[in-house]
C-alpha cells in the first residue's frame, strides 16, 4: 500500500513468547514460534519471476482465498512495472512505473515448503497482468482501490476492497467505502456492487472500512475494521446467499445480532490493521492475524468463537526481523500445525511466503497480551501495557515465573500499570495476578474499570511480602471494552509493588 511505512520501535522486541517456567494458568492457549521466511513470490529475484511473466515487479498485500475449485486466488494491491525504482509504493517516474491499483493471481500449488507457484494471472493483454477493480488514481477523490479481503460462495467469487480518498501520515489512511465486487468466471472479470457499500462516516470513522471475510454454519461473516492500523476489529455476518444485499447484513452488538451497524461492539482491542481470519482444525480454534503497528509486530489471536472472547497477542514476526513489514493473510491450505502466510515488507515492496509452528498447551484463554512481561526488554512498558505512574521492567529473575516483571514505585499518589482488553458484555470474568509488594504498602489494589473511569471491580489489600495469587471475579455489564490495572497508593512513604503472571478468564 503507498505511502504506509512502518513505525519500527527503537528498542529491540523481545524473543520470549511465554515466561521461561510459566504458571499454568499464566498461558496462552495458541503459541506459536517466531516466522521464518520460505520464498519472495513476486517481484526480480522471487520464485515466480513476475516482472518477466506478468509485468509486475512491485507489489503488496497478497490476499488469499480458496476458490472453491482447486485453486487460491491472490489479490495484490497497488502494483508496477519495469520502471518502479522503490522503496515503497509509487516509486519512480509515473509515466513509466505501470501502476495498477491491484492485480489477480491464481496458484495450485500445494507444496507450500518451498513456496507458492502463481500459474497465471486475470490479464489485458499476454504476459500483463491487469487492474481487475477499476479506480480513479485522483488524490483526494479515489486515489486508489485496495483488496482486503476475497471469498467463495458456490462458483462466484466476492472481494472486500477499500477505496482509499487519499494517505496519510505512517499508518493512516482515509476510506471513501468499503464494497463487494463479485466474479462469475474465476477472477477474469469483476462487478462492483454500487449497493454492497459500507460508507465511510464525515469522522473517517466506519468500523467496517478494511475487512476480512469467513465463511461458516451458512453464514459469510465481515471482521472489520477502520481505516488506518488503529481501531479495533468488529463483526458482522448475512446469509450466503445474500452477501450483496446490504440491508440483510447484521451486526454482532455482544448479545446478539443487530440491524444497526452502529450498534457493533469491539470483538478485540486495538490497534488492528490488514486482518485476516481463518478456522485452525488442528486447534480446533479460529485464527486472527493482524500488524500491531504500535508493537511493530505481525501477531495472532485465537478463539474458540468468532464473538470471543480473544485471547491475548502472540507476536509472529517482529519488525526488527523484518523491517517494514505488514500486510499478513494466512494460506487456506495450511495444515496440522504448519501455518503459512503472505507478509509485505515496504522495501522490497514485495510480498513473501512465511511460515510458523504452531502449538496448543490446552490451558484456559487468557486475554491478557504480554502477560508475564517476557516481551519486554526496555527499561519502562511497551503496548499494550502501561504504566500510569512511576515504575518500570524488572529484568533480572525478581518475577513470580520467567525473567521478567513489572513493578510501580514511589511514596505518594496512585501508581498503576494497566492494560485495554475486549471482553464480551453482560459476561462474568476473573482477573488474576501475582502480586508481591513492600512490607509498608498498605493500600494495594488489582482491579477493572470501564474506560470512562468506571470501576467493575477492585481487591484492595495490604503487604504482600511474598508473591501471592490475588483474584477477583466480575460482571462486564453493558462494557465491550475494559481496562484493567495493578498498583498502590502511597500515603507518603517510599513503596513498591511487583507484577506477573496476569490472567483474564471467561468463566461461567
Amino acid at each position: 500500500m503507498r505511502k504506509r511505512l512502518v513505525l519500527i520501535l527503537p528498542v529491540l522486541l523481545g524473543a520470549a513468547l511465554l515466561p521461561a517456567n510459566p504458571a499454568p494458568d499464566a498461558r496462552a492457549s495458541a503459541v506459536p514460534s517466531p516466522a521464518e521466511r520460505v520464498a519472495k513470490l513476486t517481484g526480480p529475484g522471487s520464485i515466480n519471476d513476475t516482472e518477466a511473466r506478468f509485468g509486475l515487479k512491485a507489489t503488496d498485500l497478497g490476499i488469499l482465498w480458496d476458490n472453491g475449485s482447486g485453486e487460491i486466488l491472490t489479490a495484490f494491491g497497488d502494483s508496477y512495472g519495469s520502471g518502479w525504482t522503490g522503496p515503497g509504493g509509487g516509486a519512480g517516474d509515473p509515466a513509466t512505473i505501470d501502476w495498477r491499483c491491484n492485480l489477480l493471481f491464481r496458484s495450485k500449488d500445494r507444496n507450500l515448503a518451498d513456496g507458492m507457484t502463481l500459474d497465471s494471472a486475470a490479464e489485458d493483454r499476454p504476459g500483463h497482468a491487469k487492474e481487475f477493480l477499476g479506480c480513479k488514481k485522483i488524490d483526494r477523490d479515489e486515489h486508489t482501490v485496495i483488496p482486503t479481503a476475497g471469498i467463495s460462495v458456490g462458483k462466484r467469487q466476492y472481494v472486500q476492497y477499500m477505496s482509499v480518498n487519499y494517505w496519510g501520515p505512517a499508518g493512516s489512511w482515509f476510506t471513501n467505502h468499503s464494497g463487494f465486487a463479485y466474479s462469475d468466471d474465476n477472477g477474469e472479470t469483476w462487478t462492483k456492487d454500487p449497493k454492497a457499500i459500507w460508507k465511510n462516516t464525515a469522522a473517517w470513522d466506519d468500523n467496517f472500512q478494511m475487512n476480512a471475510l469467513v465463511r461458516s454454519g451458512g453464514y459469510v461473516y465481515l471482521i472489520g475494521t477502520p481505516n488506518g492500523r488503529f481501531g479495533n476489529a468488529h463483526l458482522a455476518r448475512v446469509p450466503e446467499k445474500q452477501v450483496l444485499s446490504k440491508n440483510a447484513w447484521r451486526y454482532w452488538n455482544g448479545s446478539n445480532w443487530s440491524r444497526d451497524e452502529r450498534s457493533a461492539v469491539p470483538i478485540a482491542a486495538g490497534p488492528i490493521s490488514e486482518v485476516s481470519v481463518q478456522w485452525n482444525a488442528y486447534l480446533g480454534k479460529w485464527l486472527m492475524m493482524y500488524l500491531d503497528e504500535q508493537r511493530a509486530s505481525v501477531v495472532l489471536r485465537s478463539a474458540a468463537s468468532l464473538t470471543g472472547p480473544w485471547s491475548g497477542q502472540q507476536v509472529v514476526a517482529r519488525g526488527t526481523d523484518f523491517p517494514g513489514l505488514y500486510g499478513t493473510f494466512m494460506h487456506p491450505w495450511s495444515t496440522g500445525p504448519d501455518l503459512y502466510f503472505t507478509m509485505s515488507q515496504w522495501d522490497p515492496y514485495n510480498v513473501f511466503l512465511m511460515h510458523t509452528k504452531l502449538t496448543d498447551d490446552g490451558a484456559i484463554t487468557n486475554l491478557i497480551t504480554d502477560p508475564g512481561f517476557e516481551a519486554q526488554t526496555g527499561p519502562a512498558p511497551s503496548p499494550p501495557w502501561q504504566l500510569n505512574g512511576h515504575g518500570g521492567i524488572d529484568r533480572t529473575n525478581l518475577g513470580h515465573t520467567g525473567t521478567n516483571n513489572a513493578f510501580v514505585r514511589d511514596s505518594i499518589g496512585q501508581h498503576q500499570l494497566q492494560q485495554t482488553v475486549a471482553v464480551r458484555p453482560h459476561h462474568r470474568y476473573r482477573l488474576s495476578a501475582w502480586l508481591r509488594t513492600a512490607d509498608n504498602n498498605t493500600e494495594t489494589m488489582l482491579g477493572a474499570r470501564t474506560l470512562r473511569g468506571k470501576t467493575l471491580t477492585q481487591k484492595t489489600s495490604g503487604p504482600r511480602p511474598q508473591y501471592t495469587q490475588v483474584s477477583t471475579v466480575f460482571n462486564t455489564g453493558r462494557e465491550s471494552l475494559i481496562q484493567l490495572y495493578a498498583g498502590f497508593f502511597g500515603h507518603g512513604q517510599d513503596v513498591w509493588l511487583q507484577l506477573d503472571d496476569v490472567v483474564l478468564e471467561e468463566v461461567r
